[in-house]
């Protein structure tokens, strides 16, 4: 269970108790901010792409989406998202609880600029009821993120 997996990879850094589960479901930003009692933009949801034939993630701010003229222009290829299968086969975690820890190896992370405007996010935890908080400073550091980009924008 992907859960487990980063309960395991949040134990190094003796963070695993600040994972969060719920009793209800927080697969969408809406249930996640629910669940949170939080605004949905402070929800860091992760899409997930095919670049190159590689496996990338975009962790973004929850009342953003993807802006396919940003994307094209920092990726050099058009936005392809996976379906779910590829999402479970290549990142290694199920839709509603995709997140940047524990993920496949060669799976690149990259952060969307649109997190900047908060102290903290919630992302995922590898589970449709899970999240974690934490600082932007925190989120580069335990998702092992690439680089910023700015490839969203405002829904």
């Amino acid at each position: 269970m992907s859960i487990e997996k980063v309960k395991e990879y949040f134990k190094q850094f003796n963070l695993e108790t600040k994972i969060q589960e719920f009793p209800v479901s927080s697969a969408t930003v809406e249930l996640a901010a629910k669940a949170l009692n939080c605004e949905p933009c402070r929800i860091a949801k992760s899409l997930s792409f095919l670049v190159n034939n590689n496996a990338i993630l975009i962790i973004t701010a929850g009342d953003t989406k993807v802006d396919n003229k940003k994307f094209k222009e920092i990726f050099q290829t058009k936005a392809k998202m996976l379906t779910p299968e590829e999402v479970k086969t290549l990142i290694d975690h199920e839709i509603g609880g995709v997140c940047p820890f524990a993920v496949n190896e060669g799976v690149k992370i990259y952060l969307d600029e649109s997190l900047k405007r908060f102290t903290t996010v919630f992302p995922a935890c590898g589970s449709a009821n899970s999240a974690i908080e934490l600082t932007i400073e925190e989120l580069e550091k335990y998702s092992n993120y690439k680089q910023w980009v700015d490839v969203c924008k405002l829904i």
